[in-house]
């Protein structure tokens, strides 16, 4: 119990400990209320001890034990080192939050003016963030240190002789160190635009500006302050939108409301300042993209001159277009009328104004406000940092992107398909000045957009489209790549165009031209010339290299040259041409018409987004009931007779032409009750027995009576053409199936059995002879066909032979092991 006795006696020492926190205490008040989290870092163990103290029961022994002084309980046992401590807490310094700041923005300039000696950018880069990080928090109460606006001054300063430097310097630098360079040059800018004013003052005087006293720290107002200071603030916003809106502003200046309710005022002076602010501004988050359009559409009613309009309409675009959020469908409609109308209205003024150039080769300018602007005296040109054709294309991507949502069988996608002659006006026009102002990356990137609007539709539409693009621009647009003349063949416009993009370095643009060329070409019935276009370019072994989009146009094409070999009687070359397609089971998705989901798989959201931004409008569908129409007459065509001429060979189900419709064959005749047929596809495939079975009549009649043939033009030339079709392989399919059972057969009873002149039936008959398709002979003096007699076999035989084929090339195998 003495020690309790003993420490109980030790009042001086502990009302010593007592002054020292309490003097403690109050430093910790006077410190920046601001920064309190961390300026109370350095007494957390203070009020742990007093969380301790206070849980302890009142005048215990144990309240003795522990202390809200730095020593913890042990403070009362150590006796002799009680005096070494308070000696060592006398000599601890306590530092305000303020003081730390300082301390840290003094080591980060240390830091780069070292990094500066060895041209370390990467370092700078790293550390003028960190610097940027730490001013935002010591300017939150009070004023921006000196050492802070003379580091950046110096800094900048630093790297312009760094960047002129690295131009003539014989050795470059490495390209990491050249990248941060390249980062921290906007960052640089961009940051002492906000410290201009005392940027100023600090290459005014410098020493003058280095001495001036400190601004004394505001102390931050009470919660009830600052709750009334923001409710004023919102009066005078609400009074001020007011004003603005019953008080409209003259023509030559107009007011907006900022924030925090401040009235800010636009002339032609500030331009430059508002566009710079929006640009900063550009995708951030809660940006109020509409108000920005808003302000942009006021400024460019304020501009004075043509730079100041053409620089106001290219920002005023792009921001139209970063209106659809991610989520949005496709842009609104009215937004996009407002973007054409503008880009109509930049392409206007760049015609009057042929010196001032809009192009991504030229130097990204900084204009100041009240700085001289660019002008075109004595006949300077004047280049601004611009892409009209991405904004073209853009506009394009739109159109298109509407049409892919919105339901085609609606008055909804017709009106919104009449636009599509302002935005081929648009392509037109921009075309033009593209070649005016000799900007040949965006002539061949425009040009392909053109062939694209283009090489789908018959040649009619495009006739109709030309006259009316070129009636309703001005005389002065022309163009010497496709100049306009009213008796102008429209192939001869798209061969014009495709040309062109030849001549290119592109590869991809050489392969789209190519693909719309022949597409066109097959559209309207030049088999022949779409063929060797085809064929000429090799596309079909390299495509499954290039990208979806160019498979889709291939693909596309490929379908477009069968059908029109089929429009022109070809039946094997439209069948070669359909197979790959068509007996694949995917017509749906290879064509980029629909998503077809295929069993036992699943397809998650994300890919089936892709799926359907990748489908093509409906208008430039290609009917897939009319293809696989054309595909399965083709097959049979082909299919009928070769089984007739397989016969019972052990390996006949094998050797097929379209095993898609070799398999609808025999699901069709498995089936035990055939009712009459309902739709394009049973039509095909009753055809098809009654043509196995030697009834060519009945299979000519059900293939007329396909409906889906009225979708063809001219479909009573292609009704007789399948006619004369089915005639002739019913006769080939006639021989092949009785073939053995004749010893002559008149040509004369041949032909009336087939309802076909004589002529014809010998025609057909040699060509048989010739390919050894039949062994027989044609008798010239009887006018019949005189079979050879020759070795038949069994079906039994036939099998046996088969086996022992088999058995000899089993021996070979084994004998060369």
């Amino acid at each position: 119990m003495s020690r309790f006795f003993e420490a109980g006696s030790s009042d001086s020492d502990t009302s010593s400990s007592d002054e020292e926190l309490y003097s403690e205490s109050e430093e910790e008040q006077s410190s920046d209320e601001g920064e309190e989290e961390e300026a109370s870092d350095d007494f957390s163990d203070d009020g742990d001890s007093d969380d301790d103290s206070d849980s302890d029961s009142d005048g215990g022994p144990t309240s003795f034990l522990k202390s809200d002084a730095k020593g913890g309980a042990s403070r009362f046992l150590r006796g002799e080192e009680s005096e070494e401590s308070d000696e060592d807490e006398s000599r601890r310094v306590v530092k305000s939050a303020k003081d730390k700041r300082l301390e840290e923005i003094d080591s980060s300039i240390r830091t780069i003016d070292n990094a500066k000696k060895i041209n370390d950018w990467v370092v700078i880069s790293n550390e003028f963030d960190k610097l940027n990080k730490i001013i935002t928090k010591a300017t939150q109460q009070g004023t921006t240190p000196k050492a802070y606006i003379k580091a950046i001054v110096e800094l900048e300063d630093f790297m312009n002789e760094s960047i002129r430097a690295e131009k003539s310097a014989k050795k470059k630098m490495n390209a990491t160190n050249a990248r941060a360079l390249n980062t921290i040059k906007q960052r640089i800018r961009k940051n002492n635009r906000s410290y201009e004013d005392d940027i100023e003052k600090y290459k005014a005087d410098p020493e003058g500006f280095e001495n001036a006293p400190e601004l004394s720290t505001e102390t931050p107002a009470p919660l009830a302050k600052r709750k009334n200071a923001e409710f004023e603030a919102a009066a005078a916003f609400s009074a001020a939108r007011q004003s603005a809106t019953d008080e409209p502003a003259n023509e030559a200046e107009f007011a907006t409301i900022g924030r925090g309710g401040r009235t800010v005022a636009i002339t032609a002076e500030s331009i430059f300042k508002q566009l710079r602010t929006i640009l900063e501004a550009r995708g951030k988050k809660n940006t109020d993209r509409a108000e920005q359009i808003g302000t942009l559409t006021k400024m460019l009613s304020v501009a004075a001159t043509t730079y100041q309009k053409i620089r106001v309409l290219l920002v005023l675009i792009s921001t139209r277009f970063d209106l659809t959020g991610a989520a949005a469908a496709y842009m609104p409609i009215p937004q996009w009328e407002a973007a054409l109308a503008e880009i109509t209205q930049l392409l206007e003024i760049l015609e009057k104004e042929p010196l001032f150039i809009v192009t991504e080769e030229a130097e990204d300018r900084e204009d100041e406000d009240g700085a001289d602007e660019p002008t075109t005296a004595g006949g300077q040109v004047v280049k601004i940092f611009g892409s009209i054709v991405s904004l073209v294309e853009r506009l394009d991507d739109e159109f298109t992107r509407s049409l892919q949502n919105i339901d085609p069988h609606t008055p909804e996608y017709i009106e919104r398909l009449t636009e599509e002659s302002a935005l081929y006006k648009i392509v037109v026009r921009s075309q033009c000045y593209f070649e005016g102002a000799d900007l040949v990356n965006s002539v061949n990137r425009i040009l392909e957009r053109r062939i694209k609007l283009l090489y789908y539709k018959p040649e009619q539409l495009i006739k109709i489209a030309e006259e009316n693009t070129w009636s309703s621009l001005p005389k002065t647009v022309t163009s010497k790549i496709t100049p306009y003349a009213e008796e102008k063949d429209p192939s001869k416009l798209i061969h014009e165009i495709c040309a062109a993009l030849y001549k290119q370095d592109n590869r991809l643009f050489r392969t789209h031209a190519m693909l719309c060329e022949v597409y066109h070409h097959a559209l309207h019935n030049r088999y022949f010339h779409a063929r060797d276009l085809l064929l000429m370019s090799h596309l079909q072994a390299t495509i499954h290299t290039a990208d979806i989009q160019t498979q889709i146009m291939y693909n596309r094409t490929l379908v477009q040259v069968g059908l029109c070999a089929f429009r022109e009687g070809m039946i094997y070359e439209t069948q070669q041409a359909l197979q790959e397609i068509s007996g694949t089971g995917r017509v749906k998705e290879l064509l980029a018409q629909g998503i077809q989901m295929q069993r036992y798989t699943q397809t998650s959201p994300e890919q089936e987004k892709i799926e359907r931004q990748r489908q093509i409008p409906f208008h430039e569908h290609i009917n897939l009931e009319l293809l696989e129409c054309v595909y399965l007459t083709s097959s049979m065509l082909l299919e009928i007779p070769f089984m007739a001429q397989c016969g019972f060979a052990p390996d006949a189900k094998k050797r097929t032409i379209s095993k898609s419709f070799r398999r609808m064959l025999d699901y069709h005749e498995r089936q035990v009750f055939t009712g009459p047929p309902e739709n394009t596809r049973d039509h095909i495939m009753l055809a098809s027995k009654s043509l196995a079975t030697g009834d060519w009549k009945r299979a000519r009649e059900l293939i007329k009576a396909i409906k889906i043939w009225d979708l063809m033009p001219e479909t009573e030339k292609i009704k007789e053409m399948l006619g004369q079709k089915i005639q002739e392989e019913g006769l080939c399919t006639y021989l092949f199936t009785y073939a053995p059972f004749y010893e002559t057969l008149s040509i004369s009873n041949l032909a009336s059995m087939f309802d076909m002149t004589e002529r014809k039936a010998t025609a057909l008959v040699s060509k048989l002879i010739s390919n050894n398709d039949i062994a027989a002979a044609l008798d010239q003096k009887t006018n019949a066909i005189v079979f050879t007699s020759g070795v038949e076999y069994s079906r039994l035989q036939n099998f046996s032979l088969a086996l022992s084929d088999k058995a000899v090339q089993l021996l070979d195998s084994y004998k060369y092991r």
